[in-house]
């Protein structure tokens, strides 16, 4: 018996996601929230986390990202002021998405100029639903 010589499909690759926030428990909500997945048969979402405002901004204008979540209560530089420069700043940036500490803030939100806006406490539901919904309109780089 001749055996099936057709090489396996490379695996897809999942959604790039850069996931800002100062505090290791929100990044850990997020990415838990999300879930490792958008849906069944989907690949795994690849995260990357950064915990500064530099390094938020140097990976941001990389280019390889399909989404960016920024922590809307990080100290010292929030995720509103970020998602404002990266906004103005990054050569086709893609769409962001900014965690506030509560519902009343997401007119804050719109100056910023996040595509989305997810309120704390994190809803589970609420965080994937938004998550893929901002990734479902990004064509794929």
């Amino acid at each position: 018996m001749a055996a099936d010589a057709t090489p396996a499909a490379a695996p897809a690759e999942g959604p790039r996601i850069l996931l800002y926030s100062d505090d290791v428990d929100t990044r850990a909500q997020v990415r838990l929230g999300v879930g490792r997945r958008l849906g069944r048969g989907e690949p795994d979402i690849r995260w990357a986390e950064v915990a500064t405002p530099a390094a938020a901004l140097e990976q941001a204008g990389t280019g390889t990202y399909d989404l960016l979540v920024l922590d809307g209560e990080a100290a010292k530089v929030g995720g509103m002021a970020l998602a404002r420069q990266v906004k103005d700043e990054v050569f086709r940036c893609p769409p962001v998405l900014v965690l506030t500490g509560r519902p009343q803030d997401a007119w804050l939100a719109a100056w910023s100029d996040a595509d989305a806006v997810v309120s704390q406490p994190l809803d589970p539901v609420e965080l994937h639903d938004a998550v893929a919904g901002l990734l479902a309109r990004t064509p794929a780089a």
